[in-house]
Parts: structure tokens; sequence; C-alpha cells
């Protein structure tokens, strides 16, 4: 990450500076942290939500379940729409939105207006989640691309490590308004970098605008397998709780401690598969995939006991981290036309395996014991992997020209 290349088009004259890109880098990865903070405040605040606008659980558990599938939903269409608009522009003006409907979320007292106000909130972040990747990689030199997309990752891991825990305390020392008030302050800072330190460059420019080698069916391969990966994985994550209680026999307040180890292996995962994804991008997807489906088997065979299964956790914490960091690396890679349109399409097969697999995993939990989820979503992790690994199949029948595959000599290694 030592030199950003040479802008095209308009940019400011800060941009031009390397310490510029990285200062610009460092704000995409705290607007990263804002928005997942955001996103996943309310679990941590459920009740003080719930009785301070006097309404049930269930319903505060909207406002989380309903941000997920608004991403989910609107994700490809509003990115389309949005294409045209430059870089710095569109994101100092989805962090605008985020600012100001969070800041409507904690000036009211109804119920509906913070649903609104959430769903609005979600509608902005699924546009940045679709162009972040690709504007921070377009700063710097393609070679450390995968250091660069780790560093932006970083802060989306910190908002489920640091940032929800920090919020939940805040909120229940303050209230949860006061907690949603300081995030929104944080993007008002983010941005003003944003405006300051981003070049102003016309979209579909650079070289993280399309795929290094373009490949549809490449791309089919990581949508289907993301999807595929992160429904078996949110089957058992989404009730890991229960699990970890009634199956391992961890104490309530056991469970905070074994969520923070997984989120600390998390950022490592992320920080250190940056420099696998820019030399073995294909490597980098399958290993994550492997170990996430390793993970869910050994819960279901040895998270009885307790030692197995926080070394479980732990191990699931970092092998989603490198799972992050890689799958938007092989996006930039392999994406078939516009790369933010492509990205768009990764976030929400992402968001759908995380909704669908906390229905499959609700459905489930009544009608069997906590100890068969895991493996219902080692299942499902199997399927991603096969699907992954039989890409070299799909790679030896060129779909045209520009879709040669970068060689990589460890996943040739693992076919």
């Amino acid at each position: 990450m030592n030199q950003p290349s040479p802008p095209t088009g308009r940019t400011t004259a800060a941009a031009r500076s390397p310490l510029s890109a990285v200062g610009a880098l460092v704000a995409l990865a705290v607007s990263a942290f804002a928005y997942v903070t955001t996103e996943n405040l309310p679990i941590g605040l459920l009740q003080v939500i719930a009785e301070d606008l006097r309404v049930s659980l269930p319903a505060v558990g909207l406002l989380v379940t309903g941000y997920g599938v608004t991403v989910a939903i609107v994700s490809v269409p509003l990115t389309h729409w949005t294409r045209r608009i430059p870089r710095r522009h569109l994101i100092s003006g989805l962090l605008a939105v985020f600012v100001l409907a969070t800041v409507v979320s904690v000036s009211t007292s109804s119920y509906t207006v913070l649903l609104a106000a959430r769903v609005i909130t979600a509608l902005s972040q699924a546009v940045f989640w679709s162009v972040a990747g690709i504007t921070a990689a377009g700063l710097f030199r393609p070679e450390v691309r995968g250091r660069v997309i780790s560093v932006l990752f970083a802060g989306s891991s910190l908002g489920i490590v640091a940032g929800v825990p920090a919020g939940t305390w805040l909120g229940q020392q303050s209230g949860w308004r006061a907690a949603f008030l300081a995030l929104s302050a944080l993007g008002a800072l983010t941005f003003v970098a944003v405006i300051v330190l981003l070049p102003t460059e016309p979209p579909g420019q650079g070289h993280a605008a399309t795929g290094t080698t373009p490949d549809a069916r490449r791309y089919w391969i990581v949508v289907v397998t993301t999807g595929l990966i992160i429904l078996g994985q949110f089957t058992c994550h989404t009730y890991i709780t229960t699990f970890l209680t009634d199956v391992s026999g961890f104490s309530a307040a056991a469970i905070s401690p074994l969520l923070l180890l997984s989120g600390l292996t998390g950022i490592a995962g992320t920080a250190g598969f940056g420099f696998l994804v820019d030399r073995a991008p294909r490597t980098a997807m399958v290993i994550p995939v492997a170990l996430l489906t390793v993970t869910l088997l050994g819960l279901y065979a040895a998270g009885a006991a307790r030692l197995p299964a926080a070394a479980l956790m732990a191990l699931s914490g970092f092998s989603m981290g490198a799972l992050v960091t890689a799958l938007q690396s092989r996006t930039l890679q392999v994406a078939p036309g516009r790369s933010e349109i492509a990205a768009a399409g990764t976030s929400a097969s992402f968001n759908v395996g995380i909704s669908g697999g906390a229905l499959i995993g609700g459905v489930l939990l009544p009608h069997t014991e906590p100890r068969a989820i895991p493996l219902a979503g080692a299942a499902i992790a199997a399927c991603a992997l096969v699907v992954l690994l039989c890409e070299p199949l799909v790679a030896r029948r060129p779909a045209g020209p520009g879709a040669r595959e970068v060689p990589d000599q460890a996943g040739a290694a693992l076919s």
C-alpha cells in the first residue's frame, strides 16, 4: 500500500498525495465501522429500546432483520441507478443520508418513524457496500488491492468487536438515543473527511472499475458460493447463544467474552488474508469456506465440550474475517461488467444468506435439539464448498475474450 495509482479524470489536489489516499482509505474504514455498528446495535439495546418505545422485543428485532432484508433487496437496483455519480459525491451523499436518518431516529418517540429511519439508513448502506471496496482499491496500485480491502473490512470487523459493545454500554448508561447520536457524530466526521480527501473522478474510470480478468461464470460461482456459505453459517450463528448455553454448558456471563474472542480472531483473519488474496485469489476463497464448513461440523461433533467449542468459535471468527476480504477481492477480479454492480450482487447474496439462515435456524430450533443446528448449517456450507471446488471445470471452458484466469498456483494445487 505504498503508492496510489495515478487518478484519472478530475481530482482534488489533496487526492494526488499518497497521504491523502491513506486518509481517504481510513475514512472509508471508519464509515464501514459506523454502518456495521448502526446495523447491529439494536441487538445489544433490545430491552432498552423496547421499554422506552413501549413495543415488544420482536418489534425491536425487526429493526435489525428489516435492515438486512432492505439491503438485500435494493443493493443491485440502487447501485445501478447511482452508477453515473462520481464516487466522492456519491459516498459523501450516502454519509449525509446516514447522519440525517440517524438523527431522525433518535429524535422520535414513534416506533414507526424509527423503523422508517432505519430503512432509509439501510438504503444508503446498500449502495455504500457496493462502491466502498471499488473506491478504496482504486486509490492504490492493483498489486496491493487485497491489503487495501483488508483495511476497509477491518473497520466493519471493529464495528462488531468494539462498536456494538461500546454502543451497548453507552446506551445502557445514557439511553439508547445517546448511542445512536454518537454514531451520527462519527458519520458527520467521516462525511467531512470524504469531502476533503476522496478524489472526484468520472464513474467507470480507473483499474478497479472493471474486473481484472472478467468472467461471468466465475462471478456467478462467487455469488452462489457466498449465498450458500453465509446461509449455512447464519443457520447456526443466529442461535449460537442458545447452542453455547444449552449444549456447551457455558454460563450466560461467558457469552460476551466468547463473542469478543470470535470478533478478535475475525480481525486477524481480515488482516492476514489481505496478503494472500493478492497472490492466490481463488485459494483465498477456498480456505475460509472450507474452514467454516469444518467449524460447523466441529460444533456438532465436539461442541458439547467447552474448550473445543471456544476454539471453534475463534476459528469461526477468523474464517469469516478472511472470507469477507477474499470475497470482495475475488469480485473485483472476475466482475463481468461494472465492478460496483458486481459488488452489489455479492452484497445482496450475502444479506440473503444472513436473513435466510436466521429463518432456517428459527424453523428448525423448535423441532430439534440445539446441537443439530450446526449440522444443518454444515450441510449447506458443504454445498458451498462443492460449488467453489467445481470452479476449475468452468475455467476449462473459456467464456470468451477477457475470461482468462490469472494463474493461481496454490489454487491449482487444491484442485
